[in-house]
Formats: C-alpha cells, sequence, structure tokens
C-alpha cells in the first residue's frame, strides 16, 4: 500500500520507518530536506497512485490548517487526508467540510507512542467515516501495537482527536500523582530509598503502569532529579480537556488540578502565597518570610 506522510519529526520519522517495515510504501515530506522523500507536496502528490492516502503529521493549529489548504488544491475526488497531529476535534470538523465539499475523505487520528513507538507501536484513536477508516485499515495495522488492543475506531469526524484530547487529560492526572508521591517520599527522612520504593512498585501493585515504568528510568538516570528545574509546559490539550469538560458539565477535579500545578510550576515566586503568607500573618501573627 502507499501512503504519502508530512512531517517526519521525532513522531513522523519513526512512523515511516514502522510502515515500511510492514512492507508498504511511504513517499514521505518535510521541510527539512535532509529528511524529506521529495522536495515539495506537489511532487508527494504526483508520486501517489489514486486514490491517493496522505497522511498529515504537523503541529496543530496554522500549520496543519495551512497543509490541508495545500492539499485541498492537489487531490482529487476519491483520495483521503488523515490528520496523525494533536489537532483540536473542532478543526477536524472543518477540515472534514473543506475537503469533503471536493469529494476528498478526511479522518483524524489521535496516536499515542511518542519516541517508543517506532519499537512498541502506537495506540490509535480514530474518528472519521466507516469507508475511509476502513480503506486505512492495513497503516493503521502497521503502525498499532502487536495484539488486539492499540486501535479504535472511536466514532465521527473528531472523535479520534477528541478522545486523546482525554486520553492526555488522564495522562496529566497520573503524572502529577506520581510526582507528589515522590515529593513526599523524598521529604521524609525515614525513606532512605525513594527511587527502590518507585521499583517495587512496578510489579505486582495496583499502581503500576508505563508511567511508573518510565519514572523509574528517570530516576535510574538522576536519582533526585538535581539536575531538572521543576517546570513543567502544558501541551494544550490539558486545556483543552477542561474547556470540554466545563462545556458539557463534567466534574473532572483531578485533571482539572494537575493542569494549574503545571502553571504553578512557572512561578518563581508566586503572587498568590505572598497573599496568603500576609493574611495568615494578619489574623494569626505568622511569620513571614522577606526576600
Amino acid at each position: 500500500m502507499q501512503l504519502g506522510l508530512i512531517g517526519l519529526g521525532k513522531m513522523g520519522g519513526s512512523m515511516r520507518e514502522r510502515i515500511r517495515r510492514a512492507g508498504h510504501t511511504v513517499i514521505g515530506y518535510d521541510r527539512n530536506p535532509e529528511l524529506s522523500d521529495v522536495k515539495s507536496l506537489a511532487e508527494m502528490a504526483e508520486r501517489l497512485d489514486a486514490p491517493r492516502i496522505v497522511w498529515v503529521m504537523v503541529p496543530a493549529g496554522p500549520a496543519t490548517q495551512s497543509v490541508v489548504d495545500e492539499l485541498g488544491g492537489l487531490l482529487e475526488a476519491g483520495d483521503t487526508v488523515v490528520d496523525g497531529g494533536n489537532s483540536r476535534w473542532t478543526d477536524d470538523e472543518k477540515h472534514a467540510e473543506e475537503l469533503g465539499a471536493k469529494g476528498i475523505g478526511f479522518v483524524d487520528a489521535g496516536v499515542s507512542g511518542g519516541v517508543w513507538g517506532l519499537e512498541n507501536g502506537y495506540a490509535l484513536m480514530v474518528g472519521g467515516d466507516k469507508e475511509h477508516v476502513d480503506r486505512l485499515t492495513p497503516i493503521f495495522e502497521a503502525l498499532k501495537p502487536e495484539g488486539p488492543y492499540g486501535f479504535v475506531h472511536a466514532g465521527k469526524v473528531g472523535a479520534g482527536h477528541f478522545s486523546k484530547m482525554v486520553h492526555n487529560g488522564i495522562e496529566y492526572a497520573m503524572m502529577q500523582a506520581y510526582a507528589e508521591g515522590w515529593e513526599l517520599l523524598e521529604k521524609v527522612h525515614s525513606v532512605t530509598g525513594v527511587r527502590e520504593v518507585f521499583r517495587s512498585w512496578q510489579d505486582g501493585t495496583v499502581i503500576r503502569s508505563w508511567l511508573l515504568d518510565l519514572a523509574v528510568k528517570a530516576l535510574d538516570e538522576d536519582e533526585h532529579l538535581d539536575k531538572l528545574r521543576g517546570y513543567a509546559e502544558d501541551s494544550g490539550e490539558g486545556r483543552w480537556t477542561v474547556e470540554a469538560a466545563i462545556d458539557n458539565a463534567v466534574p473532572l477535579p483531578a485533571i482539572t488540578a494537575s493542569l494549574f500545578a503545571r502553571f504553578a510550576s512557572r512561578q518563581d515566586d508566586s503572587p498568590q502565597m505572598k497573599m496568603i503568607a500576609a493574611l495568615r500573618n494578619q489574623f494569626g501573627g505568622h511569620a513571614v518570610e522577606s526576600k
């Protein structure tokens, strides 16, 4: 099977290799000529046999919109575009409508696996019409992990990215729980082997997970994480998850708190804590610390 793949960074490049290992032909395009198989999107489209399939792996927002716009002028009725980036699900609906007006199919694919996906496979959450999804099944089978799990046709257009968004929201909360537990263990004097406590949880406990395995790997590389600054970015999907929860009146206290914790990590001297310290001093005479 043939596939055009746009965006050959850490994820896209590894996906190209995994699909090729499964025996499919991938013609990749990237703005970096050292990574690209062709010089332009037009050349990529010309080299693909009709009906064509083009998978987009570029940053969400304007970059994805620009690529979709260009593909709309290069592809023809019967072709299919897959957005495998981290686009907002509402953008999927817009892209499907724009391309659909030209007879071009659209599928949104939430992809999880990160830098480990090449060897372990990628979990795929897909949205779109059944006819378009079915056509892509050989590619999904090449990308997913071995075994019965790792792929789902989640529903209509937008369902794949919505599912991946919720997946990432859950990931936020899980990471925050591990981080809080690690900090508490590090704080007390009686626990002298925090890394080994984490390692002992990897088998037989109800909190074992791949994230826990990765936490142990990080601690093996830097036992007390002394080399890192306590600063964490958010990808945007955590925010979208909270926004969707508000729109649908669904309580998400753990996921919301984990997102706000990342915001707190960006403050060297929290303004909120200044007010709390001032109030504690005013009503209770509690000591305050000056700069």
